[in-house]
Formats: C-alpha cells, structure tokens, sequence
C-alpha cells in the first residue's frame, strides 16, 4: 500500500522533471533551437495550429532558423505571429518561406536566460513538493484510517522525504548543466 505511494509519487516527479527539460528548450543558448517555436501559433483554417504542423521548421547553422510552410499563402500569418510572440528577432520573409537571424548572445543576454533557466527549475521544485505533500497526506489518512501503525506512519513519511530530496537534488543537477550551456560562449 505505501510502495503504490511511492511508486505513484516517484512517477509525478519524473514528469516535473521531464517537463522542466522541455521548458528549457524555450530558452535560448548559444545554438539557436528551433523549439524556441514551440509555443507560436498561426490562425490555419479557424484553428490554432503550431508552426510545426504547418511548416518544416530548420535550423541551418548556429544562427538561423528557417520556416517553409506547406502553403505559400501562410507565410504572411506566420511572419505576424512570429512578430507578436516576441521572440527576440524580426522575421525576413522571401516569399516563399520565413527566415529568422538570431545575433550573437551578449553575456547579459545569457544570464537573463540562465536566470529563466532557474525560474524554471524552482518552478520544477515546488511540483516536487506539492507531490511529496500528497504522498504524505495519503499516508496520514492510512495511519488515521489504522491501515497502518504510527511508527510505520513516520517510517514512510521519511522515506517520502529521501525521494523528494533526491528529485531536488537531480533538478539542480539538471539546472547546472542548463547554466553551463547557456553560459558557454
């Protein structure tokens, strides 16, 4: 009874820590990443549809990102909404597809970004706990519900709290890895 607890709590905090590393691929490093796209949509049909499911989305070389969209009639409304998302850089438009040229980092650039990095991963930290505070919420109630004894009750309680450090432990990890790739020139 108390192993499905953690085995349950173990499995939300994977998932915390899987989603902090798809949001770092928002961040930008030194390489651009064409997930810094991920979140722009355009209007496809009186949808909102991601770049991706309208477009071949490249990255060239270090700097660039180019945007070919299935249909040529598109690439005005995905200039407009690369525009509005702000994503740091003006779209160039040929005609035939949407070209982004990302400048050089500055160092002060990549420490906003590295401090993005660690919103994000104090972001990660407060699901863990909000895990951990469930976890041992359902162990309280199975000692009051006399499931299980006192003892066994603060023995499962500790053990919720060795695997919650340990996932705090690995998002640090995570995010010092992040920093050194942002920081990197």
């Amino acid at each position: 009874m108390v192993n499905e607890i953690y085995d349950n709590m173990k499995e939300n905090m994977d998932k915390a820590l899987e989603s902090l590393k798809h949001n770092y691929q928002t961040l930008r490093t030194g390489k651009v990443q064409t997930s810094i796209l991920d979140n722009i949509t355009i209007d496809y049909y009186g949808t909102q549809t991601g770049l991706a499911q309208v477009a071949n989305i490249l990255a060239p070389d270090a700097t660039t990102i180019t945007i070919a969209p299935w249909e040529k009639n598109l690439v005005g409304d995905i200039e407009q909404a690369i525009a509005a998302a702000n994503i740091g850089v003006n779209p160039n438009n040929n005609g035939e597809a949407v070209q982004l040229f990302f400048p050089p980092m500055t160092v002060e650039q990549r420490q906003i970004s590295a401090k993005g990095a660690k919103t994000m991963t104090d972001d990660a930290k407060v699901v863990i706990r909000n895990v951990r505070k469930a976890a041992n919420d359902k162990i309280k109630k199975l000692e009051k519900d006399k499931e299980i004894t006192k003892d066994e009750s603060k023995a499962a309680q500790d053990e919720v709290q060795k695997i919650t450090d340990g996932y705090g432990t690995k998002a640090d990890t995570i995010l010092k890895a992040k920093e050194i790739e942002i920081l990197k020139v």
